[in-house]
């Protein structure tokens, strides 16, 4: 097929030659090129609203723009990537590859999920009564993604792994955390005061009273129960309204996340006022949001020394010639915290799996034989979605061997609706068993061969 000539070109060709016939014929041209792009893209939307997920797209999208490197290959940039895969076209994937038609030209995908472990979720979210599940898995090294399986009664078309419509809740609490750590000076050990019950916040137990009613608690353990009263007034009397604005952009907030499918930003916004403040530090509100692919990245953050991975789904994509036009390269996001803050955090994150709000989901780890191999942290949330009609229930954690450095790390929202089902500390201990129950006995079986 003849290439087209670019705008340029055109510009020189209609100065060389002011003839009215040519100028019209070339505008005819361009007229029914135009005609072809407004099919191609009207295309592209019925494929959107098809929801197709699975094996292949059977779409044929626009054709992908080349950007000239210094060797001259050319490669398919992620916005060209966007333009291809929707949301939805990455959740619960049935295959670790499948082929897109884009144009003309027909390309091969490699993801980078783990297919044993996105093979074991899916089944368990069909044998869940979840209403609305994301769960994403990521090796938080290079910030790969093992798993993306979920699912949204209420809107089957979205994705709800990269939805940023959920209330972070009580995840945020690592936020404020960092912020603390670094700005205060805490340390895990540091004691607090607070009067009234662990997960209210009224402006009452934002004042310093201390009487026999009056309850002690550590930072530490303030974190792994998730009591609101101590974080509202870490919100309201230690860090400042730009204190919290300023840690929540580092951890990923209101910042774009560069991946190969059109992500929303998770949303923070704190309003002038102490109480305001003291809301949004220990997540009692519905306006900071968070999709469940960042959850894992603030996770990733706590084993990374403090540095946030960003995320990939893919590995490569190729022509059909087998030439890579495209591979995913480990990438820092940025660093959210110091070493030594990320080193308190996942000991606190620990405690909550031990002694805190996740004691009862992890009750028997020690007894298993896959989970006794490994050190467990994590962080919950629960809050009512804004129309009140789900109870939003978050867990946000990592896994890692005892004696070794495997590692992955998990982020879970829930949407209950009349009944409280499966938890979503409950999905997560699920992935943590099936990604290491299939490490363990290929590593164990490599040590029998050698010793």
């Amino acid at each position: 097929m003849q290439n087209r000539p670019t705008w340029r070109d055109y510009q020189v060709r209609l100065k060389r030659n002011n003839d009215l016939r040519n100028f019209l014929y070339r505008l005819r041209w361009v007229a029914c090129a135009v005609g072809s792009l407004m099919v191609i893209g009207l295309g592209i939307k019925a494929y959107h609203r098809e929801g197709a997920i699975g094996k292949a797209d059977k779409t044929t999208p626009a054709a992908p723009s080349r950007t000239d490197t210094s060797d001259g290959s050319g490669e398919i940039q992620k916005q060209d990537i966007h333009n291809w895969l929707f949301p939805k076209a990455v959740a619960n994937l049935t295959e670790k590859s499948f082929d897109i038609q884009v144009g003309q030209q027909r390309y091969h995908v490699e993801t980078n999920l783990d297919l044993s472990l996105q093979t074991s979720l899916l089944k368990k979210l069909q044998n869940s009564d979840a209403e609305v599940m994301g769960l994403v898995a990521l090796d938080p090294d290079d910030g790969r993604v093992l798993a993306m399986v979920g699912v949204d009664n209420d809107n089957p078309s979205v994705n709800p792994c990269l939805d940023n419509h959920f209330p972070a809740a009580s995840v945020f609490k690592i936020i404020t955390a960092a912020a603390a750590i670094e700005q205060c000076d805490f340390v895990p050990d540091t004691t607090f005061t607070y009067n009234g019950g662990k997960y209210t916040l009224y402006k009452s137990q934002l004042k310093n009273t201390v009487n026999r009613y009056t309850n002690t608690i550590s930072f530490r353990d303030s974190f792994a129960e998730s009591v609101n009263p101590v974080f509202g007034k870490i919100g309201a009397q230690y860090l400042s309204r730009q204190s919290l604005e300023q840690y929540g952009e580092a951890f990923g907030f209101n910042r774009k996340i560069d991946f190969e499918v059109t992500l929303p930003a998770s949303l923070l916004k704190v309003p002038e006022g102490t109480y305001h403040q003291a809301e949004i530090a220990c997540g009692f509100n519905r306006t900071t949001t968070l999709t469940p692919l960042h959850g894992a990245m603030i996770v990733s953050a706590v084993l990374n020394g403090g540095r946030l991975p960003e995320p990939a789904i893919i590995e490569q994509i190729m022509d059909e010639s087998g030439k890579a036009v495209y591979r995913s390269t480990p990438t820092a996001f940025g660093n959210a915290m110091s070493f030594h803050t990320s080193t308190i955090l996942d000991n606190m994150m620990t405690r909550t799996i031990r002694s805190g709000t996740c004691r009862k989901s992890f009750r028997n780890a020690e007894r298993d034989r896959v989970l006794s191999r490994l050190e467990i942290g994590g962080k919950t949330g629960s809050i009512d979605n804004r129309e009140h009609s789900r109870r939003m229930d978050w867990f946000v954690g990592f896994a890692r061997e005892k004696n070794g450095t495997e590692k992955i790390a998990v982020a879970v929202v829930v949407g209950h609706g009349k009944y409280i089902g499966t938890r979503a500390a409950e999905f997560a201990k699920y992935a943590f068993e099936d990604y290491f129950k299939e490490y363990f006995a290929e590593t164990d079986t490599v040590s029998k061969k050698n010793g």
